[in-house]
């Protein structure tokens, strides 16, 4: 297996290392914008799409920054081959031209949302929501993390995420959240939002993001968040008769306070489940490609 990636930061390397686990002999090139450019063991640096040419690709991941998503798209669709996508799809909503491309109906597109793959959410999924006789009442969704204390080492105030221009912002970096939302409960009627900047961590871009969705029996409330500084991400989905709540760190599902799921696996164990899952699908399935995405980025932005 041959695999191409663009853009080689932190998220790159998780998916190059579930490749890797999955297909120990997998071959890792990168095309890289500028040279000389740093080595990454197990990794060949190339510098033009004309070098692809003697490679037999089987797929590329696309992980570069969110603002040159668009650009590498469409540069990369020449290829004919599998795109695999880091979330979010764009940081804006100006995709026509990229949507009616003619390739993309020929070639296998993913967005990659790992949170689809977490044992709890899809045990949620499979054994109560898809009991029809339920009826939901409201759905809360809450995910706050502190984003100074991300990556170690590195001024959080120069990373994308924290930057508006870059395509940062809460409401995009944890766009998760409106994806696992829009996965288990479709398309919304209509949504509300408020987005703001007025948090101590003093960054430019959104900080606070608050959706209000409405389904056609119920509300569902998502809140986002860069300064809590004791992580919280959960979703709580009120029954007629019960409550369910997702502790989506711990990999836990109570129902009414007590346990009934629990899994020693992690947030970071779906990024393996989702390249498995990926490379075992990737000429016979369309979940969750570009036009879904562009669904979900509707709600983040529209």
């Amino acid at each position: 297996m041959k695999v191409l990636v663009k853009g080689l930061g932190s998220i790159a390397q998780k998916h190059i290392a579930a490749i890797k686990l999955i297909n120990p002999s997998a071959k890792i090139y990168a095309l890289r914008s500028n040279k000389p450019s740093n080595n990454i063991e197990g990794v060949t640096n190339i510098y033009s799409l004309e070098e692809v040419d003697s490679i037999s690709l089987d797929f590329c991941i696309i992980s570069s920054p969110t603002y040159s998503h668009k650009t590498d798209i469409n540069h990369l669709l020449k290829l004919d081959i599998p795109l695999f996508i880091e979330k979010p799809l764009y940081h804006q909503l100006n995709l026509d031209d990229l949507l009616n491309n003619k390739k993309l109906k020929s070639i296998k597109t993913y967005v990659a949302c790992n949170l689809r793959f977490l044992e709890s959410l899809n045990y949620v999924k499979e054994h109560y929501l898809s009991q029809n006789s339920l009826k939901i009442e409201e759905v809360n969704v809450y995910c706050g993390s502190y984003l100074p204390l991300w990556r170690k080492n590195t001024d959080y105030k120069s990373i994308y995420s924290a930057n508006e221009n870059m395509g940062g912002g809460v409401h995009l970096d944890l766009i998760h959240e409106i994806d696992y939302v829009y996965w288990l409960f479709g398309s919304p009627i209509s949504t509300c939002k408020r987005l703001s900047s007025k948090s101590s961590i003093d960054i430019n871009a959104v900080d606070y993001a608050n959706y209000l969705l409405e389904y056609d029996s119920f509300y569902t409330s998502i809140i986002l968040n860069y300064y809590r500084r004791d992580s919280k991400r959960t979703v709580e989905i009120v029954f007629d008769s019960y409550t369910l709540k997702v502790d989506l760190i711990k990999n836990i599902v109570y129902k009414d306070n007590k346990i009934v799921f629990s899994s020693k696996k992690n947030i970071n164990d779906t990024y393996l489940s989702q390249m498995n899952y990926f490379m075992q699908n990737i000429n016979s399935t369309n979940f969750n490609d570009i036009f879904e995405a562009f669904e979900v980025l509707k709600i983040s932005l529209g």
